[in-house]
């Protein structure tokens, strides 16, 4: 089992740790639905040292990435950040990642944890295939470490402990600055559909990071956050989680990403994704919410009129909304909001109905 430089601190707030992808990794500290809110409400504190950070630096780095992902980043403005899939050959999602541009020849991949091996191997593999020799790609995971302040008093937070105005940070932007005297790359980013920062620095030095941090939005209503809300959150906004909502046998436009699928470039996998978008998917990635009494899992069957169309990838009870709510693909006959549905819940049907993602959206 894997542990990031901060799991001391979460033994010592008393977090209930398990096992999540071979990292140990706190759920929750006092209670999913507590954190949760305190995040909506306030701040949430997230350890996320656990994701991957993969540079790819040099005279052709630009190049490179054009094959390996997705999106187009013609035009990507260093400090910008821009979120894509890597896709296989036949166009599956090997991960859906965030493409960091830090300097006119350095670019920066952040992985989902689970991918991170895979991605920095199929980047060598493309960097192999295409010949391209003048970039170094670094997996430089080990050595970052990354928390996120999210919420809407997490840039009021922040600002204490920051050396440059963070006013000025748009979304999906970086920049380099220092929290107290610690190095960092601030990012205006996260995974929770709040207004928040996504913070790397030296892994050693990440401890420094969190406890200024806490102690800093103490009276502001900050709480440490285990992965418990931070599924719930994400649902709740109609984020998608690897392993769950897509992996390798999925595409881009079977469920949320045929935006950043751009197929007026030759990328891997592009081949059959133009394919795919001319004849059209069988299958889609959908929202759902309860009607009955129930939580939809991963896993379970959906059904209509008795017939099965999909399966659950994510459920859970919402917080925000009050509701029991969840992502499934379904046959695209079935995918139209309004649609009733039901879930096979331990061998009974409950109903429930398609609905627009997201469930929750902050007031900006």
């Amino acid at each position: 089992m894997k542990r990031t430089p901060l799991y001391g601190r979460h033994i010592d707030l008393g977090a209930r740790i398990i096992d999540f992808g071979g990292w140990d990794m706190p759920v929750q500290y006092t209670g999913v639905i507590e954190e949760h809110r305190a995040t909506r409400e306030a701040a949430g504190l997230f350890d996320i040292c656990h994701m991957g950070e993969i540079d790819v630096i040099g005279p052709s780095a630009f190049e490179l990435l054009q094959w390996v992902i997705s999106r187009n980043l013609e035009g990507q403005k260093i400090g910008q950040i821009k979120l894509s899939v890597i896709t296989n050959e036949q166009g599956g999602i090997i991960d859906d990642l965030t493409v960091y541009r830090l300097a006119e020849e350095h670019y920066r991949l952040v992985t989902n944890a689970s991918r991170t091996d895979d991605d920095y191997r199929w980047v060598l593999k493309i960097q192999e295939e295409k010949e391209i020799t003048d970039v170094q790609v670094i997996n430089a995971t080990d050595e970052t470490g990354k928390v996120d302040i999210q919420g809407p008093r997490s840039q009021e937070i922040l600002q204490k402990i920051t050396a440059d105005d963070l006013s000025f940070l748009k979304y999906f932007y970086s920049m380099e600055s220092k929290i107290l005297n610690v190095p960092a790359l601030i990012s205006r980013s996260g995974y929770t559909g709040e207004d928040g920062f996504e913070i790397y620095t030296d892994a050693g030095r990440i401890g420094e990071v969190w406890d200024s941090l806490l102690e800093t939005g103490a009276d502001h209503g900050l709480k440490p956050v285990g992965l418990g809300a931070r599924d719930t959150l994400r649902l709740e906004c109609g984020m998608m989680l690897y392993g769950n909502d897509m992996n390798e046998t999925t595409t881009p436009f079977e469920v949320v990403y045929g935006w950043i699928t751009d197929l007026d470039k030759n990328f891997i996998g592009s081949e059959n994704l133009r394919r795919q978008k001319e004849a059209g998917v069988e299958r889609k990635l959908v929202g759902f919410e309860m009607v009955d009494r129930g939580i939809a899992r991963h896993g379970y069957g959906v059904f209509k009129d008795g017939r099965e169309i999909g399966e659950v990838t994510s459920g859970t009870f919402a917080p925000t909304v009050n509701k029991a709510i969840g992502m499934a693909f379904v046959s695209v006959a079935h995918k139209k909001p309004g649609t009733e549905i039901s879930i096979r819940i331990r061998n009974k049907e409950a109903k429930a109905q398609i609905v627009s993602l997201p469930f929750y959206q902050r007031q900006k």
